[in-house]
């Protein structure tokens, strides 16, 4: 196990067929970590938690129901014993539609915890971005230079509006009125792919560049 002094603040692994991003993010000032879309390989998350030996609580932070980012958080929340994950009521009946799956990829997500809304913000705001889900979130850590922005915003491109409760009108509207505003060197950390910034994601980014 590491010793104390050398957990990291971000840490991400990348889980299940479509490989998400799950997110541990740990302001050490507050000793709470926070558990970004945990989408599968439960024993794999769970080992990564030992990472952080000095956190004495932990949140289940969702940014939007798809299966593919909620396939864990039934067994994380078992282990850790908490009582909710932390989902934006718009995007509950998604989260607990027993349709919700990727067939053959992804089978509905079982044992699932009950759902709270708004989380504990002492460390972080919620940005709403409507558009890839009806219930979309970004997490932004200010503190951090963080922003966990889900399947709205991604490393060249945006979330796709082709699946149920998607609208691409909404997703514009949220990225370019909610995100783009935020700091040019602002750091993205999105649901799937690589690391970006607002402001690479506002000069290259062929859905927004001008």
């Amino acid at each position: 196990m590491p010793e104390s002094n050398t957990a990291p603040t971000i840490l991400v692994e990348r889980v299940g067929v479509f490989e998400t991003n799950c997110y541990f993010v740990y302001p050490k000032q507050r000793g709470t970590l926070y558990i970004i879309d945990p989408g599968g390989d439960e024993e794999k998350l769970l080992e990564t938690i030992t990472a952080f030996p000095d956190a004495g609580r932990y949140q289940i932070l969702l940014t939007h129901a798809h299966v593919d980012h909620i396939s864990g958080a039934g067994a994380i929340a078992k282990k850790l014993e908490l009582s909710c994950v932390y989902l934006h009521p718009a995007d509950h009946p998604l989260y607990e539609n027993p349709e919700n799956a990727l067939l053959p990829y992804l089978p509905p997500a079982k044992n699932l915890p009950p759902t709270q809304w708004p989380p504990e913000m002492a460390d972080f705001s919620i940005i709403t971005t409507p558009g890839h889900s009806p219930g979309g979130v970004c997490y932004y850590f200010e503190s951090l230079n963080s922003l966990f922005s889900g399947d709205t915003l991604f490393s060249g491109s945006i979330g796709r509006t082709d699946l149920p409760g998607g609208d691409y009108d909404s997703l514009m509207k949220s990225i370019r009125e909610k995100l783009m505003i935020l700091p040019e060197k602002l750091a993205v950390f999105p649901g799937h792919g690589e690391q970006t910034t607002i402001g690479i994601e506002k000069s290259f980014n062929p859905y927004l560049a001008k």
